[in-house]
């Protein structure tokens, strides 16, 4: 055709075709040569074209290995001279028409598809020149000021340096992978490929350290308006590109440490140096954001020369720089990076204490988001460093501890309360580490001498005038105080008892004291007064006052201790007060506390019980079962306190009377039950943890069975086949095959069905199989009478393990169309194996030197 809107439209129709067309059509016609010699060459037809032989480069098929061959080249042969390798692709998208815009794109996209498909081919000695110029090309595209190309080019890098790191750096263990995380690196290794792509990777280095996206732990950032403000809102998806490039970066400091280090220092240098006029907010950070990124993933001597350099550089250009800004953006990246590398100021204590004392001086800059920074990096240094301050210096008169709380009120007098209590957190891990038990009281006091100080003078003028308690600045004062105490205790753990016992009484005569004022204007002015000011704070200190008590009892070490001088004195004060107060006015934090506190002291709590479900269970569940949805907390927690207690006390749950053992049932299939995922979820723990209690107790197992084996069953099969709880299959299935096996291998001897109405020789599984093939009939009409035999027989196979039986009952459920409608995605099915799956990468992933964050360290070692 001669008309070029006729050809733009058919080749834009192909490119929809080359997907899925008999791949005979695309290589063994003349279709590929046309592309590259007729329509290439032609501007107008430039970006179409790129785009069908992108579909096509993306292809992997070996036998048309040449004709890839022929692609890559003549795009190239074409590259080099409509758009020069010397051409600076970054400053050329800025002026560039959208038609070059978009060919700069197809590029990226191009270059990334055909890296990924065919690199193996393009590694070959003969096509070395064109595949260097090629990736020379991507690098300068990777400089582009634009999001979704940089987005298309990190990418690939990711998956590159990966390759690359995983076939020429990782030590060879089982399977090839990195046995051991020893924070080595492996640039001495050399390889072919590695010296092949040498340059290419510094590029790449230099776009990852000069792009680095905003970890999320900085809160300094540029404002629109072109000013340093504190941020308010989270990027999710700068977030999201930091974490890659951050990985990407890792990889490629293994392949390369020293060249990695060369360009930070480097660029380093030209921000400290006045005359370079490099400097920038954006230089700056995207240097220290890419420094902080990889710790770890060098070993320690490197790293130790590395920072040296790096924190001095900071320290003298934040003495250097002048004006408020600029001298935010440079303590945020101190903060930023001094708080990436814990192993370097363990073992350095001057530089440790360099930085440390260099936080106490931006605890006093008034610029937003600096102090919070500040407080955050200083807890961040403190839980990874503790044991460094309480121990005595070489050089030092005192251990820095002592120091520090002596100096402590004027440390945080420019600080806001909600800092003040970070601060105190940080201290408190640092005391939890005094192992001499009178040296750590006597700092803790010290500690906490300020907030006591406060609070005896509150005490004094309530023993006065007992309304004092009730002005609107001793509230705020109060809450504030136990804020603190909840900070410290939950840093320093059981000995915090020194300091819970000064106040412990005269904080539940405070909580008594705010409930019978609460109570009182609740009867005097209706349920609308807890949303007044007054009574809403009076409510948060009773919330404060709980979870101090809760935080306390989940850490301490002496149990008896514990239930004889806390529990004991909480009964009336707090589970008396739940029970009296109005709906709108019970703190569901009261049933968190009870929660922990069987959890805390299991068994011995059994005597007490009666008591807790008298104060809470009716109350409780008048509120929760009139709907899903009202009093969201108070259901999470009342479940919770119940998994607690059918954990710990199960004996106990069946020596209260029938009606109320009849109610616990039903307030566990309530809970499994509930379209809130959390709750459901808790319920079935429940459940589950209940059927091996009974299993265990024969001396009442069989009247259970008799009275709810039946029930639960049915409503075990309900939620199963319910699409709204497709999250729950996993314990679904571990339920129902208990439950199926105790029958089948005769466990329950007392009949589950009226033997007056069935033949003589009925057992259980008889009876079973037949309700269960009839309730699933009924239930589901459009199955076939022999699926639904099929699946019920196999419901009964007690060969099948737990896996066999888990993928019986999957089988089944796809097959109904009630759970499968519209399209409904069955994926929560596999959650299991997707989280197994999870946990491989994850582990894999802890095999690389530094490529695990902090937080994920700590994850894993939870695990």
């Amino acid at each position: 055709s001669q008309r070029p809107s006729l050809v733009l439209i058919t080749l834009q129709t192909l490119l929809r075709f080359l997907s899925w067309i008999p791949l005979g059509y695309i290589f063994e016609t003349p279709l590929v040569n046309q592309l590259l010699t007729k329509f290439l060459p032609v501007r107008q037809f430039r970006n179409a074209t790129l785009a069908c032989l992108t579909e096509i480069g993306s292809l992997t098929q070996a036998s048309y290995n040449h004709v890839f061959q022929n692609i890559f080249t003549s795009l190239i042969r074409n590259l080099v001279t409509t758009l020069p390798p010397e051409t600076n692709i970054a400053a050329a998208y800025e002026t560039a028409q959208e038609f070059d815009c978009l060919y700069i794109q197809g590029l990226s996209l191009f270059f990334s598809g055909f890296f990924t498909a065919h690199l193996e081919l393009l590694e070959k000695p003969e096509n070395h020149g064109d595949t260097i110029t090629a990736m020379m090309y991507f690098v300068n595209i990777s400089m582009v000021d634009d999001k979704e190309i940089f987005k298309i080019c990190l990418e690939y890098w990711n998956k590159f340096a990966n390759e690359l790191y995983r076939t020429e750096c990782a030590p060879r263990g089982v399977g090839g992978s990195n046995v051991l995380n020893l924070g080595m690196s492996f640039a001495n290794n050399s390889s072919p490929r590695k010296n092949l792509y040498a340059n290419v990777l510094s590029k790449v280095r230099n776009v990852m350290i000069s792009r680095m996206a905003k970890p999320e732990e900085v809160l300094v950032v540029e404002g629109d308006d072109g000013t340093i403000v504190r941020e308010t809102t989270k990027d999710t998806d700068a977030i999201a590109q930091y974490k890659t490039m951050r990985e990407t970066l890792v990889y490629l400091t293994h392949l390369d440490y020293e060249d990695t280090e060369n360009i930070m220092l480097t660029k380093l240098a030209l921000q400290c140096d006045d005359k370079s006029n490099e400097f920038s907010w954006n230089n700056l950070n995207t240097l220290c954001w890419a420094i902080g990124s990889i710790s770890g993933a060098m070993n320690e001597d490197d790293e130790k020369r590395f920072l040296v350099t790096v924190i001095k550089d900071l320290l003298s250009l934040c003495e250097m720089k002048r004006g408020k800004d600029n001298k935010a953006v440079v303590a945020s990246n101190i903060m930023y990076v001094v708080g990436q590398y814990p192993r370097f100021l363990r073992a350095h204590w001057k530089f440790l204490k360099t930085v440390v004392t260099k936080l106490f001086e931006f605890m006093h800059e008034l610029h937003p988001g600096v102090q919070d920074m500040a407080c955050d990096t200083f807890l961040k240094i403190s839980q990874k460093c503790k044991g460094q301050f309480v121990l005595q210096q070489q050089g030092e008169t005192n251990p820095f501890i002592v120091d520090l709380l002596k100096n402590l009120p004027s440390i945080v007098s420019d600080l806001q309360p909600h800092q003040i209590q970070t601060f105190y957190e940080a201290c408190g891990h640092m005391i939890r580490e005094q192992t001499n038990q009178l040296k750590r009281e006597e700092l803790l006091a010290q500690l906490m001498e300020p907030p006591n100080a406060s609070w005896r003078a509150i005490m004094n003028n309530a023993n006065a005038d007992v309304t004092t308690l009730q002005k609107q600045e001793t509230i705020k004062e109060i809450g504030k105080i136990l804020r603190t105490n909840v900070r410290v205790c939950s840093a320093i753990g059981h000995p915090f008892v020194s300091q819970l016992g000064k106040f412990y009484l005269d904080m539940l005569n405070v909580y008594k004291t705010y409930s019978e004022y609460i109570s009182h204007a609740v009867k005097t002015e209706g349920e609308i007064v807890t949303q007044h000011a007054n009574i809403r704070a009076m409510r948060a200190v009773k919330v404060e006052t709980l979870k101090l008590i809760e935080v306390f009892i989940s850490k301490s070490e002496d149990p008896q201790m514990v239930a004889n001088k806390i529990v004991s004195m909480l009964y009336d004060p707090v589970l008396g007060d739940y029970q009296r107060s109005v709906p709108a006015a019970r703190n569901p934090e009261v049933l968190k506390l009870f929660a922990a506190i069987v959890n805390r002291l299991r068994g011995e709590m059994a005597p007490g019980l009666p008591r807790i479900f008298d104060a809470v269970f009716e109350s409780t569940l008048s509120m929760i079962t009139t709907n899903f949805t009202d009093y969201p907390e108070h259901r999470l927690y009342f479940f919770k306190l119940l998994k607690a207690v059918n954990m710990y006390c199960f004996q106990a749950l069946f020596s209260i009377p029938s009606e109320a053992q009849k109610k616990v049932i039903d307030s566990i299939v309530w809970a499994f039950k509930h379209t809130e995922r959390n709750i459901s979820e808790t319920g079935l723990d429940i459940l589950e943890k209940l059927l091996s209690n009974v299993q265990a107790n024969p001396g009442f197992a069989q009247g259970f069975y008799a009275s709810y084996y039946l029930s639960l069953l049915q409503d075990v099969l309900y939620v199963l086949t319910d699409r709204l709880h497709k999250s729950g299959f996993k314990m679904h299935c571990t339920i129902l095959k208990h439950m199926f096996t105790i029958v089948e291998t005769n466990q329950i001897q007392t009949p589950l069905f009226d033997v007056s109405k069935f033949p003589q020789n009925t057992t259980n599984s008889v009876f079973l199989r037949d309700y269960v093939s009839n309730m699933m009939g009924n239930a589901f009409p459009n199955v076939g009478k022999s699926v639904v035999q099929e699946f019920v027989v196999g419901l009964f196979d007690t060969s099948k393990d737990l896996i066999a039986f888990k993928t019986h009952l999957r089988d089944f459920l796809i097959r109904l169309k009630e759970y499968s409608a519209d399209g409904d995605d069955n994926s929560k099915l596999y959650t299991e194996e997707k989280e197994a799956e999870i946990k491989s990468k994850m582990m894999a992933r802890a095999q690389v030197p530094g490529l695990l964050t902090q937080q994920e360290q700590d994850e894993m070692a939870d695990l």
